[in-house]
């Protein structure tokens, strides 16, 4: 991850980090002529943004967690860093692919023939469009050959009949390339959007478990003590609910995420299938072969 993507990561999860570490932060701090101290952790994280109650509420469920609820405030840490690593990572990789495919649309469609962006060289690189296109390509020139034409002529200057030299099961053949690609192109978008749901799913039921298991604890030692005041039991209790806190906090960015995310992924996923019929009725146009 970058650096500007860590500091944005780590601006966002700040609830979740606040006082983390059994409840203590190694802190840089110096002083300037008037003796005031200044935390440069907490400015470069941007704690000051926070009011100072919900900073002192946090850290001092964390002193009262278990040892079971800290452990699963680590848990839920370490899975909100790779979330938000892979959230980071696929919206870029998603914006590009959506700027670099409307610009091998354009390009593609003010050509006059399938195939002449291939010959040009010209390359889109982020594209899925792109590449299944350059695939398509790779396997009409090959058909073109198995049938004794001159794939770079037909391309260029080829005319009427004797441009029109495949049947139709080469032109299957290039259709099936279109759509593997096609399918490859649709998994590689997807590639790990199921550690952000998994996320979205999961890190409150966690949290939800180190709750339970931290109130248990509570009013187990509350029977053991003999003694029935809310002040015996309201610590335990406040880091209990912690967890829970803390869940909630990652399986919310993780749900937006996995959703707006999700929904880009269908868009690309419904163009790069328009597309491929588009390029395969281009072929079939230019290259079939006349009954």
């Amino acid at each position: 991850m970058a650096a500007a993507d860590l500091r944005i990561f780590c601006r966002h999860l700040f609830f979740t980090l606040n006082a983390f570490s059994c409840g203590t932060y190694y802190r840089l701090r110096t002083s300037d002529t008037r003796g005031r101290r200044h935390d440069m952790f907490y400015d470069w994280m941007g704690v000051g943004l926070l009011p100072s109650p919900v900073v002192a509420g946090v850290g001092f469920a964390i002193r009262q967690s278990n040892m079971a609820g800290k452990l699963i405030v680590l848990i839920l840490f370490i899975g909100s860093i790779f979330a938000w690593s892979v959230m980071l990572t696929k919206m870029r990789e998603m914006r590009l692919a959506r700027i670099m495919s409307f610009r091998f649309l354009q390009a593609y469609r003010k050509e006059s023939h399938p195939a002449a962006l291939f010959l040009k060289r010209s390359r889109f690189e982020g594209s899925p469009l792109y590449v299944v296109y350059d695939h398509t390509s790779i396997a009409l020139g090959t058909a073109l050959e198995a049938c004794g034409a001159d794939p770079e002529e037909l391309f260029m200057g080829g005319v009427g009949s004797e441009r029109r030299c495949m049947n139709d099961i080469q032109i299957n053949a290039v259709r099936n390339v279109a759509e593997r690609t096609m399918a490859d192109q649709a998994l590689l978008l997807e590639n790990s959007m199921g550690l952000l749901a998994t996320a979205a799913s999961t890190a409150p039921f966690l949290g939800l478990l180190g709750t339970v298991w931290g109130v248990m604890e509570a009013f187990g030692g509350m029977a053991v003590t003999g003694t029935a005041m809310l002040s015996a039991v309201a610590p335990g209790i406040s880091g209990a609910l912690l967890t829970t806190v803390v869940g909630l906090l990652v399986a919310l960015p993780s749900a937006v995420g996995y959703n707006m995310l999700s929904d880009q992924l269908r868009r690309m996923s419904v163009q790069m299938d328009n597309f491929t019929q588009e390029l395969i009725s281009g072929i079939e146009n230019q290259y079939h072969k006349l009954s």
